[in-house]
C-alpha cells in the first residue's frame, strides 16, 4: 500500500474529548499503516491561510497525555464560512478555492474532519468541489449529528450539567428556592433532557416541546403539597418563550447569541409560585475540562476507524456510534441534518414517568 499523506482538522466549536480523537487518528494511520499525518490547524483556514498552518504530527506528539487534554491543540473556528467569507473591509468573498488549493499544496490524499452537522455541510461542499477524499468524525456537546447515538463531547457536557444539579439542590433546600439551572442546547435538548433526569429535576424545558408559564407553577404547588420546600427546573438555551419568542442576546460585533431565558423564566415565575427564584447559566463550562471516560472511548474508537475508512478506500462517510459499536453512513446522510430529541420517545416517556414537567406539546 503506498504510503498516504491525510490531513486531519477539528471545526465548529471546542469539546472534551477532541485531542483524544486527533490522537487516535495519529497512531493508527503511523503504527497501523505508516502513513503521514497532518494536523491543519483552525479548521479550514489552516488551508486557506498563506504559509499554510499545519503541524505534521508524530508518536511523540501524541502522547496518553492528549486523553486528558480539553478543548482542541489544533485549534477550531465555528463562523467564516469560506464560500461567503467576510473581510475586513466589510465584504463578502468566495475562498473556497483556496482551500482545495492548500490541500493540494500540502500534497494530501484524504482529510478527516472532526465537527458537528454545520461544520459537516460546509466541508462537505468544499470537499466535492475540490475532489477531495473526506471522512467525518462527529463531535458536538449538544449530540444533535444525525445518524449516532453521541458525539464526542456530549457525555462530558452532559457530567457537567449533571454535577451543576447536584450542587444546586441543597442550596435550594436550604434557602426555600426554585433553582433555575440554564444549560445549552441551542435548537435541541439533549443535555437538558438528560440532565434533568439524571439530577432529579422538577421541570426540564426543551425547544423541542412546548410548555406554559401556569404548567411549570402546577409542578411547582404540587411539589410543595408532597412537603418539599424547593424545586430545581432545568432549561435548554434554545428555549422560547411560551408564546414561542426566541430569547437572545445582543454581542459584541451585533452577533445575536441564544439564552437570557433561565432570567426570564425567573422574572415571572417568582410572583406565580411566591418563592425566591435564582439562575444559574452553566455556558462555555459545558465545552471544557478533562473529558470523561466515555468520550474518551467514543473518540478513540471513532478515530482509529476512520482512519480505517480510508485505508479501506471508503470515502464521503462518517464514523458513527450505534447499538454499542462503531459503523460507517453516507456523509449526505449527516451534513446539515440536526438530531433533536423525540418528543414521545424513551427519555422523554421517563420523564413523564418520573412526574417531570417538560411540556405539553411537540413544537
Amino acid at each position: 500500500m503506498a504510503k498516504k499523506r491525510i490531513g486531519i482538522l477539528t471545526s465548529g466549536g471546542d469539546c472534551a474529548g477532541l485531542n483524544a480523537a486527533l490522537r487516535a487518528v495519529v497512531h493508527r494511520a503511523i503504527r497501523g499503516y505508516g502513513w503521514r499525518v497532518f494536523g491543519i490547524r483552525d479548521g479550514s483556514m489552516g488551508l486557506m491561510n498563506r504559509p499554510l498552518d499545519y503541524v505534521e504530527f508524530d508518536l511523540s506528539l501524541c502522547t496518553g497525555d492528549m486523553l486528558r487534554l480539553g478543548g482542541t491543540i489544533l485549534g477550531t473556528i465555528n463562523k467564516g464560512d469560506p464560500f461567503n467569507y467576510p473581510m475586513p473591509d466589510g465584504t463578502v468573498r468566495d475562498r473556497s478555492a483556496e482551500f482545495v488549493a492548500g490541500y493540494r499544496e500540502l500534497e494530501l490524499d484524504a482529510i478527516i474532519v472532526i465537527g458537528g452537522d454545520g461544520s459537516m455541510k460546509i466541508l462537505n461542499k468544499l470537499c466535492r468541489m475540490g475532489n477531495i477524499p473526506m471522512v467525518g468524525i462527529p463531535k458536538t456537546i449538544d449530540n444533535d449529528v444525525a445518524q449516532t447515538d453521541y458525539a464526542i463531547g456530549f457525555a462530558t457536557a452532559l457530567t457537567v450539567a449533571c454535577e451543576a444539579i447536584d450542587r444546586l439542590a441543597p442550596t435550594a433546600a436550604s434557602h426555600h428556592r426554585v433553582m433555575i439551572l440554564e444549560v445549552m442546547g441551542r435548537d435541541v435538548g439533549h443535555i437538558a433532557l438528560s440532565a434533568g433526569i439524571a439530577g432529579g429535576a422538577d421541570v426540564i424545558l426543551i425547544p423541542e416541546i412546548g410548555y406554559s408559564l401556569d404548567g411549570i407553577a402546577a409542578k411547582v404547588a404540587e411539589v410543595r403539597s408532597e412537603g418539599r420546600n424547593h424545586a430545581l427546573v432545568v432549561v435548554a438555551e434554545g428555549c422560547r418563550t411560551e408564546k414561542g419568542e426566541k430569547m437572545s442576546q445582543l454581542h459584541h460585533g451585533g452577533e445575536m447569541r441564544y439564552g437570557g431565558v433561565g432570567q426570564y423564566l425567573a422574572d415571572r415565575l417568582g410572583e406565580m409560585v411566591a418563592a425566591e427564584t435564582r439562575v444559574t447559566v452553566l455556558g462555555h463550562v459545558q465545552r471544557g475540562g478533562t473529558p470523561v471516560m466515555r468520550d474518551r472511548l467514543i473518540a478513540s474508537s471513532f478515530g482509529v476507524y476512520a482512519v480505517d475508512l480510508i485505508a479501506q478506500g471508503k470515502i464521503d462517510r462518517v464514523v458513527a456510534w450505534q447499538h454499542g459499536q462503531v459503523v460507517d453512513v453516507p456523509l449526505a446522510e449527516v451534513a446539515g441534518v440536526t438530531r433533536a430529541v423525540d418528543p414521545y420517545g424513551t427519555l422523554a416517556h421517563t420523564a413523564r414517568g418520573l412526574g417531570i414537567y417538560i411540556g405539553e406539546q411537540a413544537n
